[in-house]
């Protein structure tokens, strides 16, 4: 099990159903009416927020997308 699979089983129904349609938006790339934002100090690393849940993902030259991290808003959520 992974990382972000590990995250998920920490999270409430509600909050797995919200993380789903957050993530299937932007994999339509329907970001625009979602609260993204990139992170300091990197060009390719962004943060999408919905109250106090994260998804932190990685958009390449290609605009191919990575999920490094979903989890609910730590003081550590944005360290790597």
């Amino acid at each position: 099990m992974d990382k972000i699979e590990k995250e998920l089983q920490k999270l409430t129904q509600k909050e797995r159903e919200q993380i789903e349609d957050l993530l299937k938006r932007l994999a339509a790339g329907r970001v625009a009416d979602l609260d993204t934002k990139k992170l300091k100090g990197y060009d390719d690393i962004f943060r999408i927020k919905k109250r106090n849940l994260r998804i932190i993902y990685r958009k390449d030259v290609k605009g191919k997308i990575f999920i490094l991290a979903i989890e609910r808003r730590r003081e550590d959520t944005y360290r790597f």
